[in-house]
Parts: C-alpha cells; structure tokens; sequence
C-alpha cells in the first residue's frame, strides 16, 4: 500500500449522528466569541432536514466550555461533535424556554464542531451563538489573553489592573495566580491591597526574607478584599502573588501598593493592633540580640484589655538591624509583638514557616536607634505557662538558621560555620540535632539549610546519620513540600529531584522520631538522576543509520519530504552533539535492501553497551498476504519498501537481535509501520515508535513540510523539547509524553485507511517493551545543572 496525503479537513460530524447532506464549511470560534447567525435556505442540512451552521473550534484536553445559542424567531438546538466519537447535544437550556445552551469537558485535544440548528426541519431565522469557557457550574471564565493579562512591575501609588484566568500559574492547591514584583527599600513600610468583585481575593508576599499572606482586609469589613502591609528587610525586590481564596476563581481585580501603613495579618481574627499600649510599668526583662530568655504567663501579670496576660522585654537595638523574634510554648498558643522608635509596630500569631505550630515569629527591620518594647502573649484570654523568647540577628532571609543550630561546611580550608544556614550546591556540611533547636509541630529537632537552584537543575539531598534515623524536607520556592524517610538503603535519607522553578530553596534536616539527637552529614549536590540514568553517559553516544526514499525510480509512486526526513534527523542529531560519526544516511537510490543491511551491520558492529542504537526509515510501507500465527495473527506481514525490494517485520528483528547495546529504538514513519511492534519488541532495551497501527496507512506532513508526522515531531523531541522537566535528559517516558501530545493536537483528524478501504484516523503506537520510563534515551550537549554531555 503506498502512502498517501489525505485531507486534515475531516467532518468529525460524519462519526455520529444526525448526518450532514453536504459539505459544511465551518467558520471559526473561540472561547469568549460571539457571533450572530442566520439560518436560511441554502445552507447546509442535517439528514433529518434542519438547516445548520457549523463552526470550528480548537480545544485541550480537559478544557471546560460552555455554549450558548438564543433566537427569538425559531427553537434553538445545538451540537458539538470531536475528536474520538465526542458528541453532545442540547435541546432546551434550564429555565431558559426554546434557548439552548451545552456544558462539556473536553476529553483530548483537537478539533471540534459546533452545529447551531433548529428542533424542527425546515426552520429558520436569526441567532447569536456564544462560547465562553466554564467552571464546574457552567459560569463564564475568564481566558488568558492580551486583554486580561496580569503580572509585571508595581509602582508605589499606580493602581495596576490583570485578571485571573485559564491558563495562568496554578499553586498547588489550584488557585490561578499572577505575579507582580514590588522594588523596595530596606526600612521602609509599604501596604498592597488587593480588590475584586468577581472572586475572593488573597495576597501572598515572598521574597527579601518575608513570607507573609491575608485573606480579608480587616479595615474594610464585610468585604473580601486584601490588604498586606509589611517592612521591607532588605534593598531590592520582593513577590507579591495575587491569587484567589478558593481554587479556580477567576476574574479581573485591581492591586494597588502604598507606603506606609501598620503591619496586622487580618486573617488572624485577633484584636485590633491598638491594643497593644506602651505600658507604664517597668519591663518584665531585657533580651539581647542573640539571646534566648525564658518566662511565664502566670496570674498577676498584666492583661491586655481582650484578656490576655502579658510579658513586655526589652531590646536595644540599631537603625537597620534586622532581628528575627521567636516565641515558643508547649503551654498556650504564642503571640508576639514588638513597638518601638520609628512607628515600628508589628504581630504575629503563627509563623507561616512553621510546619503547623502554633508558635509566633516576627522577623523586623528595626527602623530607629533604641528601646524597643517585645510582647509575649497568648491567642486566646487567660491562658498561662512557660515560654521560651528568642532574638537572634537575621540576613533578611525568613529561613535563617535555627537558634541553637550548630552545623558547619567542610571544604578545601577545613571546616567553616555555616552562618545563617546558607550553603553552595556540592557543600558537605556537618552538624548535630540537638535539645534547644527548633522543632516541628510534630516534636523532631530540625536544622534548616537555604540554597539557590535554577529550573532544570536535578539535585540530591542526602542525609545520613549512625545517631538517629535520618528524615529530609525539602521545600521549594512556589511553597511544594517533598519529604523523605529512607534512601535505597539503611536509615539514611536522600531526595533526588528536579528543580522546576528558579529561586531559594529550604532542606530542613530532621529525624523520623520526635526528640532524636546526634550529629549527621548532610549534602546538596548536582546530581546524575538515579543509580540507573548515573550510568548513562553524554557525548555521541547515538549510533543510526537513517533511511528516507522519495525518489522510488517507478517501484512505487514518488512521496514529498520522505528523504529530506532523514537527512533533517541527522543534521539535528549532529548540531545536538549527540550522533555518532560511524552513523549512515541512506536517501533514494541509496536506500536498497543490500545497502541497508551492510549499514546496519557496520553502525552495529560500532555500537558498544553504553551506546544508543536507532534504525530510523521514513517512505511507503506495505503488507503481505499470509496465514494466521501467533506472530501474525491478522494474517499479513508487514514491511519497509525500499529502492529494490522490502524488509518484513520478521527479518527487521533479526537484525536487531544482534544488538549490544544499552538501548535500541526503531522508528518506522510508513503506512502499517505498527506492526513491526510484536516481532522487534520482544526483548529487553528495544523501544518501539510506529506513525500507525499495523493496519491502517500513514499521511505526508504537507503542513510541516515534513514526510511524516512523526518523523517531524520525533526531530523537536530528540533537540530537546522532548525534556519535558528541563534536566538535560530525554527520557523514553518524557519522549513518549511529548510524541503523544503531539499527535493529539496535530493528527487526531487525519484519516487513514486499511487495505480493504474501511476508514479511520491515523493514530501513533509507542510500545516501550522492557524499556523503563525513566531510562534515559539520549542526554543533550548541555543541561540545566551545567553538566554538559559526558
């Protein structure tokens, strides 16, 4: 069977019923369009005699739309029809009278058809169809587009408008969320309110050593605006986050930045921060910077007018010092406060770094010389105990070292304090858990390290220890936790992942059970993946002998593009850095049968067990009459077709039966190329891609000018775009992800067909055989942790 071009301009109608009786052209239409209507004689009919419009529209898997069709001269009925048999109709919207209106969840990517016809045959009349994407509830949302962008450069006083909407940043727990950068100035105040009348608004505040959120502004009660107000610790930038309460919310808002103001977390449903009052008694104590004291909210202290009693400290300190304040209670419920000279004046009930504890933290950037007086209080009235109350000098980080944590690296100059917890990728620092460190809710001493990673990087943190039973956490800048018990042996620990983001990360070296102590060992270094990707090396390790044939000199019918997919393959592999020299290309008169053997035996012979081994052919496949076996069970041998005669599926797996290599990938992109599926990938190392099912045949790329679908997609993946999480390695599951969607959102209309003219679609088949997901295929020349091929 040759391999022919069919149209892409398949009516995905033609699947379902009703029927068209003619060729409908369809116009397009995007989620947020309307457009108005008319049907009338002369324009397409359904087979059941409706008039109709159609219209097309490119939709993502998962994507929810919502349409909507009104008239007031005819009953309204809509269709949409896709990808895969999709189909939903709609005869009457609910409570809307002859108006009609359809919510569906897209199931894949691809094309679909929006019919807008009549109940009754014959019918016409005006119309306005409307699509808008939906929320589970089938409200219009709000699309990411260059009318609602949000995300940029805030200046002091300008209110900035954006819009929350599909397809901006999610945070984890789904909200979507812009970004915005503030400058600042070390010592100043500034407040940022956040307002919106169509969603829930929360703020969030990173960066130069804060980490601080709101949900409702109190000073504007009733309403679920946001305000923040903070001092900066540090000249530069901090990240301010305008996100949504609930996940999925969306909506336009206004952000606005002041300076100025008084700090208070309102979400917190404390008293109004005039509460607290210079007192006129004597202070209960003086705290240094550096200094951990103990005390006791007892009776007879004094109270706050809410209830609450009482302990005031304190603490002399320095225009510009930033001082990191902690209070601790096994007893109540911590809060902290401090006024002093300047304005200064600022609370906290939780520390939002605190695993869920309920201790208080405040870290401030003293604005004055002077006396500055520290509350130790309680949430609630009258609660009593012993506390613990900690100052200790901080570097504008919110992650700074623990009070009482002692840990130092060890380099080239012996061992040097690891001040404030900050280390380099590839540190070694040593250190001990300890009474007097910070613990976790939970009760487990913790010492916390900071490093800087970029997206891309792939890093391990290991821990180990012979005292306790090492635990890891490892918390990236967006806010996502990783946790880890035990590595591949013992009770040691060790995380090996991939940043996705750029920014401070957080480690937290810590033990499985509460109250452990005893020294550790603890690294951060570029790491190799796993034990088994460790042991792939870079370099032109990829051994290939590539086959296109346009040109068949009257064998069979000539194809566009088919040579010029070898070649393109080659060239990429050898401008990635990452083709071997002993690799063959074999174009048109070339490519005979001899020929491709004594290439596949040559490349075969240099290709060692470190080495990848990939037989690539792009040109017309065919199939052979036989009987049913347990290797053809359809009866029909599948084969290349080269210059002078064809390789059948059984003869292609002898020669890859002779392979020593560490993988081996054949890629057939011809008509019936699956087939080869079930006689090649039947040991362990040999990975499979195949443009269609052993039965059905293969279209030209025409549109991307390539011979095949994928032969072009297979070219973007091996270059790189098949590195899905930015580590510099291609892995067989990345590289299988990548090829997938991409079919999905080019092919999945393109039709095709058997040798007995029954018709379907085009359809891609990866069989990774033994083939791990997380084997590495091929690594780039270059990657994200600055490891360059091996």
């Amino acid at each position: 069977m040759r391999k022919v071009l069919f149209s892409t301009a398949l009516s995905l109608s033609l699947a379902v019923s009703p029927l068209i009786t003619t060729g409908a052209m369809a116009q397009q239409l995007r989620p947020g369009g309307q457009v108005q209507g008319e049907l009338a004689r002369g324009d397409d009919r359904l087979d059941s005699g409706e008039f109709m419009d159609v219209y097309e529209v490119q939709g993502r898997a998962g994507e929810t739309l919502r349409a909507t069709m009104r008239s007031d001269e005819f009953d309204t009925y809509l269709m949409i029809r896709g990808p895969g048999g999709f189909s939903e109709d709609n005869d009457d919207a609910e409570g809307d009278g002859t108006n009609s209106a359809l919510d569906v969840r897209l199931p894949t990517n691809g094309t679909y058809r929006v019919s807008a016809t009549s109940y009754e045959p014959g019918e016409s009349g005006r119309y306005v169809l409307r699509l808008d994407a939906a929320g589970p509830g089938g409200e219009a949302q709000y699309r990411r587009g260059q009318d609602n962008a949000g995300g940029g450069t805030l200046r002091l006083d300008a209110t900035s408008g954006g819009v929350l909407a599909q397809g901006d940043r999610r945070l984890n727990s789904g909200e979507f969320t812009d970004d915005w950068s503030l400058p600042v100035r070390r010592g100043e105040t500034y407040t940022v309110r956040l307002s919106s009348a169509d969603f829930d608004t929360y703020l969030m505040l990173r960066g130069g050593g804060l980490s601080e959120d709101n949900d409702d502004d109190t000073g504007q009660r009733g309403t679920t605006n946001s305000a923040l107000t903070f001092t900066a610790t540090a000249d530069g930038e901090v990240d301010i986050a305008a996100t949504s309460f609930e996940p999925g919310e969306v909506g336009r808002y206004q952000i606005v930045v002041e300076r100025g103001g008084t700090a208070a977390r309102a979400d917190q449903g404390r008293r109004p921060q005039s509460d607290y009052r210079p007192s006129n008694r004597e202070a209960d104590g003086v705290i240094q910077v550096g200094q951990t004291v103990s005390g006791a909210l007892a009776r007879g202290d004094r109270r706050l007018e809410s209830g609450e009693y009482i302990n005031t400290w304190t603490l002399r300190g320095r225009r510009g010092q930033t001082v990191d304040l902690r209070l601790t209670s096994s007893a109540f419920d911590p809060y902290l406060a401090i006024r002093g000279p300047g304005g200064l004046s600022d609370f906290n009930d939780d520390d939002p770094d605190g695993d869920g504890s309920f201790n208080s933290r405040l870290v401030v950037t003293l604005p004055a010389d002077g006396d500055y007086e520290v509350t130790a209080t309680s949430y609630a009235p009258g609660e009593e105990g012993a506390y613990r109350l900690a100052a200790v000098a901080a570097d504008g980080r919110a992650s700074t070292s623990r009070p009482g944590q002692q840990s130092y690296v060890e380099d080239d100059r012996g061992r040097q304090s690891a001040t404030g917890g900050s280390i380099q990728l590839g540190q070694t620092v040593g250190g001990s858990l300890q009474a007097g460190d910070d613990q976790l809710s939970s009760g487990e001493y913790a010492d916390s390290f900071t490093f800087v990673g970029r997206r891309g990087q792939r890093v391990a943190a290991e821990l180990t220890s012979s005292a306790f039973d090492a635990y890891l956490i490892l918390r990236t800048p967006g806010g996502e936790q990783i946790d880890n018990d035990d590595g591949e042996t013992g009770t040691d620990s060790r995380i090996d992942t991939v940043l996705a983001e750029d920014g401070e990360y957080e480690v937290q070296v810590t033990s499985y059970a509460p109250g452990e102590t005893g020294s550790y060992r603890f690294s951060v270094a570029p790491s190799m993946g796993t034990a088994r990707q460790a042991a792939v090396p870079g370099g032109a390790r990829v051994h290939a002998i590539m086959v296109g044939i346009s040109d068949y000199g009257g064998v069979a019918n000539d194809l566009s593009y088919t040579d010029e997919d070898a070649e393109k393959l080659a060239e990429t592999l050898e401008r990635g850095g990452v083709l071997a020299p002993e690799s063959v290309v074999l174009t048109n008169a070339e490519a005979t049968v001899a020929g491709v053997r004594r290439a596949f035996a040559q490349v075969a012979r240099e290709a060692g067990p470190d080495d990848m081994f990939l037989f690539f052919f792009s040109g017309h496949g065919a199939q052979e009459a036989g009987g049913p076996s347990g290797g053809e069970p359809d009866g029909r041998t599948e084969t290349i077709v080269l210059r002078d005669g064809e390789i059948t599926d059984a003869e292609m797996a002898e020669m890859f039966a002779g392979l020593n290599t560490r993988l081996s990938l054949l890629v057939l992109d011809s008509c019936f190329s699956g087939g080869f599926a079930r006689n090649v990938v039947d040991r362990p190392g040999v990975m499979g891609l195949f443009s269609s099912e052993e039965d059905l045949t293969s279209s030209v790329a025409d549109k991307f000018e390539a011979g095949g679908y994928l032969s072009h997609f297979l070219r973007a993946g091996l270059a790189g775009d098949g590195d899905v999480d930015g580590d510099g390695a291609v892995t067989a599951g990345e590289l299988a992800t990548y090829l997938r969607a991409q079919f999905v959102a080019e092919v999945s209309g393109v039709e095709a067909e058997t040798i007995e003219g029954q018709r379907n679609y085009q359809n891609l088949v990866i069989d990774r055989g033994g083939v791990q997901v997380d084997d590495i295929v091929l690594r780039l020349a270059s990657n994200g942790s600055g490891q360059g091929g091996l």
